[in-house]
């Protein structure tokens, strides 16, 4: 077994674990905001550390080109849809105001509905 094959399994081993920790979290969370850093944090470093150690193994420029946009695009995703999910649960009134430090949307205008 070659040095890269042991990193390439540590990596992987390690990211696993983060996917399980955010699937874990997803379900032992009790409300919105701290589900979606469940989701969101521990989620994405644990893919990136397993796209690199995909990288590592394989050792091919190609792989390696399509793993950049891959990792990029998860980086761009995740906290775009949390950001959704978290407004969304905001204007649902599903989150616990009492939790929350400072409320910048209570200032905000209620969006308007334009559905004919």
């Amino acid at each position: 077994m070659s040095i890269t094959d042991v990193i390439a399994l540590v990596l992987v081993l390690i990211g696993a674990l983060l996917c399980l920790t955010a699937a874990i979290g997803l379900l032992r969370f009790r409300d919105v905001p701290t589900r979606l850093h469940a989701a969101t944090k521990p989620q994405v470093l644990g893919f990136i550390l397993i796209c690199i150690a995909v990288g590592v193994s394989l050792q091919s420029w190609p792989v390696v080109a399509f793993l950049v946009p891959v990792a990029l695009i998860q980086l761009a995703t995740a906290p775009l849809s949390a950001h959704m999910v978290g407004r969304q649960a905001y204007r649902n009134k599903t989150l616990d105001s009492d939790s929350l430090f400072v409320d910048e949307l209570a200032d905000a205008p209620a969006p308007s509905d334009t559905r004919d």
